[in-house]
């Protein structure tokens, strides 16, 4: 039996290096894997279809699913996961003490669709009553000016959202043209120690366990995506590829927990890997729907409420089938 040829396009995640370097492999395939920025990797994926199998934004793709049938299906290996209240910085001079004070403010975005934004407007509507309509939305690239959306909004007339061409965000708020930016990348004027700019919260970390303590909720950034044209002709390769993402993150989980000579060039990464284990639990990085049913029900309301996804969406219809029952390796 021939194997299919397929190429998969991700960031080079400690979760996919089994993956990469032939420690696992996937069933029935013969894999090209090449990595690149995930920035990259979305635009070669979402407007000219590249790659087999590819990370995809999950934001996105809520997006392109309430329209219809969507470039690329979901796979429930969440490659990307991360807490977004490190991701908002801040003028110090604009009275910003804390989210409350974000109402009526100018935001910079890379865009307003990406997850990363997404989940933090979320945060700002359920714990702050802010809605997204209460912010003046500036949208242009983080270091270079311009950035495209993947798909359409859906979002009402006069929604205050503006789309600068001529200008970066870093470069905006640096010259406090913007009260703040929520940027998945952290700007340069940060990066450089601009001195009127810092996070909104300073002490993330606490923040964000407290976050987690109160909702269960991890939110997602990405999965992994296969090119409609070929999971159409081979309904196999979703459970293939889930069993082979998974079985690559427990490597790279038992990495973390390794202690007789640290995987990882991190001096306390033991003790952050037992203080994670302790909040979040064994499985702290679930793939599968069942685990992860609250996040993608929220993530899933939060892009409809803001003007994303054109109708509410169910858990059920985001994966492709066979991931809807758990495959266990």
């Amino acid at each position: 039996m021939s194997l299919l040829p397929i190429t998969i396009a991700t960031w080079d995640y400690d979760r996919v290096r089994p993956l990469i370097d032939g420690r696992v492999r996937v069933e029935g395939c013969d894999v090209n894997y090449i990595t690149m920025p995930v920035e990259e990797c979305f635009e070669r994926a979402y407007f000219h279809g590249e790659f087999e199998v590819a990370e995809i934004g999950f934001s996105p793709f809520l997006i392109a699913l309430s329209r219809g049938p969507t470039p690329y299906l979901a796979v429930p290996a969440f490659l990307s996961r991360m807490f977004r209240h490190s991701a908002v910085y801040i003028r110090t001079d604009r009275g910003i003490e804390g989210p409350a004070d974000l109402r009526g403010k100018r935001i910079g975005v890379p865009e307003y669709q990406m997850s990363a934004v997404m989940w933090f407007r979320g945060y700002l509507q359920d714990e702050f009553g802010i809605a997204a309509r209460d912010i003046n939305w500036v949208q242009a690239g983080l270091e270079n000016p311009g950035r495209r959306d993947k798909f359409p909004l859906n979002l009402p007339d006069g929604f205050p959202l503006t789309s600068m061409n001529d200008a970066s965000l870093s470069a905006m708020l640096a010259e406090g043209k913007l009260d703040g930016v929520i940027s998945a990348r952290r700007p340069s004027c940060f990066v450089n120690k601009h001195p009127q700019v810092q996070r909104l919260f300073p002490d993330y970390r606490a923040t964000e366990r407290d976050y987690f303590q109160r909702t269960g909720i991890f939110p997602i950034m990405h999965a992994l995506g296969i090119r409609r044209d070929i999971y159409e002709k081979n309904r196999w390769l979703a459970a293939s590829l889930y069993k082979a993402f998974l079985q690559a993150k427990r490597i790279a989980d038992a990495d973390l927990a390794e202690t007789t000579a640290l995987k990882v060039g991190l001096p306390w990464v033991t003790a952050e890997y037992e203080a994670t284990t302790a909040l979040m639990g064994e499985d702290f990085w679930s793939y599968g729907v069942d685990a992860n049913r609250r996040t993608l029900a929220t993530m899933a309301r939060y892009s409809y409420e803001q003007g994303l996804s054109v109708r509410l969406l169910s858990v059920e219809e985001m994966f492709a089938d066979g991931n809807l029952s758990e495959t266990r390796v």
